[in-house]
């Protein structure tokens, strides 16, 4: 064993959420090629506000969260410029039944119930900036289409996949929050970030960011495997879909969110605790590899 690393008997417990872009990003650490000899993982797959929770209590090594759930972790993790989900100029997407796109015009959504995904989401966070008023109604990401569609909110809230199918929901496009934000400030948003905990000391985490960084490059470099393995966790998208899917989120920017991303991030924290969203901006940096 090498005293190091992680054996069978003391495993890397690693988590992220069931989607195709997760999964593409660790298809090298959980399908082997790129883990040190000796290592063994422990994959755990659970929705982004159950990992937002976990992440409370420090229970995985390494683990996907919200960057809107990064503030009440930030004592227990420390951010890896590699394995952001970013979008440029595209992001979560509120979409309604053509007949209710008229009230959603308005500024101000006071009274409106939308179906959305959890609430340490950034998702969330974006929204409740960009629209006040709401009434958010938790609901399964997997489930708010069907809500929507079933007419029992006025709108939803859309991650994942979603992005790409509402239309054959029968929904229509209100508002992308990607664009909303690049409008606002001119930067990408990172929607998701890859975490690693601080009591692994910060050489280790160093090493897990550069083991992340090989863990996307084979994916990249073995795209119909890697893509394959990614759409198991795609809800009824075939190969096109996921494939277009796990391109939008993980790119140039997934192997580091750069200075624009830091700046984006730091952007969102004042904004949101300006608004009393969340308690305080955290002060942070981010290793990279």
């Amino acid at each position: 064993m090498n005293p190091t690393g992680f054996s069978a008997r003391r495993p890397l417990s690693i988590a992220h959420s069931p989607d195709p872009d997760d999964a593409f990003m660790f298809y090298g650490l959980v399908k082997g090629g790129v883990l040190p000899d000796g290592w063994r993982v422990r994959h755990v797959l659970k929705d982004i506000q159950s990992l937002n929770r976990d992440a409370l209590r420090g229970k995985y090594h390494v683990t996907a969260i919200s960057a809107a759930a990064f503030p009440s972790v930030a004592h227990r993790y420390w951010a890896l410029s590699v394995g952001a989900s970013v979008g440029r100029k595209y992001g979560p997407r509120v979409v309604c039944l053509p007949e209710n796109k008229k009230k959603l015009a308005r500024a101000d959504w006071s009274g409106l119930r939308i179906a959305t995904p959890g609430p340490q989401t950034t998702a969330l966070l974006l929204l409740r900036l960009a629209r006040p008023g709401f009434t958010a109604v938790d609901r399964p990401f997997d489930k708010i289409l069907d809500d929507v569609k079933n007419g029992k909110v006025d709108a939803g809230l859309i991650i994942h996949e979603g992005q790409l199918t509402y239309g054959r929901h029968g929904t229509a496009l209100v508002l992308d929050l990607g664009r909303w934000w690049h409008g606002e400030t001119g930067l990408p948003i990172p929607l998701g970030l890859d975490v690693v905990r601080k009591d692994l000391g910060r050489p280790m985490a160093r090493t897990l960011a550069r083991l992340l960084h090989e863990s996307i490059r084979h994916a990249y470099k073995n795209q119909k495997p890697a893509v394959r393995y990614a759409l198991r966790y795609g809800r009824g998208i075939g190969p096109a879909v996921g494939a277009k899917f796990v391109k939008m989120y993980v790119n140039r920017d997934t192997l580091d969110m750069g200075t624009e991303g830091v700046r984006s991030l730091k952007i969102l924290y004042r904004r949101a605790a300006a608004r009393k969203l969340i308690s305080r901006a955290p002060v942070f940096s981010v290793f990279r590899p």
